[in-house]
Order: structure tokens, then C-alpha cells, then sequence
């Protein structure tokens, strides 16, 4: 899995317990699951279709950085299925696990229409 996002958590970041808020941990995995997505089938006509249960194995404190990982799993005929874990940058331990999100394809009228790629012919970012 490569990491190709940091976050600094800052004040605004934090819930009532002065820990992240999950919210705003969401929004910033949307985000870049949506901009892997684009990247990889090359167009911005991508929405978030799937996420699948989410794990929060721990939290972060203002002041921790977090990286926020992807990794391609499966292509369907308009989809794209990644996993995903965000980790504090520097003690490494895991703060949230997703198995699966997934991203289709649309059109104009937000219908879903085939990407034609397969797993073989996907390019791979520099970094993955």
C-alpha cells in the first residue's frame, strides 16, 4: 500500500474529546479515494458509490500527522474498489481500516458508463 496524503491534525480537526474527529477523517478519505480514482481512469466523472465498514482501531491527538494510504483491489465494468488505512506518520500505528470503497464512472447525466480497463492495463501512479 503506498501513502500518498498527509493531514496535520489542528484544532478544527478535533471533536469533543480532543481527539479527531471521525467526520472530518471521512471526508479526507473520500477525497482522496476519489483523486486515486480520478487519476486512474483519467477522468474527474467519479462518485463514491460504496464504502464498507469502517474500523477505527485508534485516534489521534492535535498535533499528530496522519498518512492516508490506498491500494487498487478490483475493477468492475464502471467501478474502481480500493482499500484503504490511515496511520499516525510517525508512530505508524493504525488509526482506521476500510476494506473496500468503491467509485463508478458516470456520465454527463451521472449514469455509470464502462471505463474499459482491466487490472493489467491500469497505470500505475509513480508512486504505487
Amino acid at each position: 500500500m503506498k501513502f500518498h496524503s498527509r493531514k496535520l491534525i489542528k484544532p478544527e480537526n478535533l471533536n469533543a474529546n480532543n481527539s479527531l474527529f471521525g467526520g472530518a477523517l471521512l471526508r479526507w478519505i473520500d477525497e482522496e479515494a476519489g483523486i486515486y480514482t480520478m487519476t486512474k481512469l483519467k477522468t474527474q466523472k467519479v462518485v463514491t458509490k460504496y464504502i464498507s465498514e469502517i474500523n477505527f482501531v485508534s485516534s489521534a491527538k492535535q498535533g499528530d500527522v496522519i498518512e492516508i494510504g490506498m491500494e487498487l483491489v478490483d475493477l468492475g465494468r464502471t467501478s474502481m474498489t480500493m482499500k484503504c488505512i490511515v496511520r499516525n506518520l510517525f508512530t505508524q500505528k493504525t488509526i482506521i481500516s476500510i476494506d473496500k470503497i468503491v467509485f463508478v464512472q458516470v456520465d454527463d447525466n451521472e449514469r455509470p458508463v464502462p471505463h474499459h480497463l482491466t487490472m493489467e492495463t491500469v497505470k500505475p501512479l509513480r508512486n504505487d
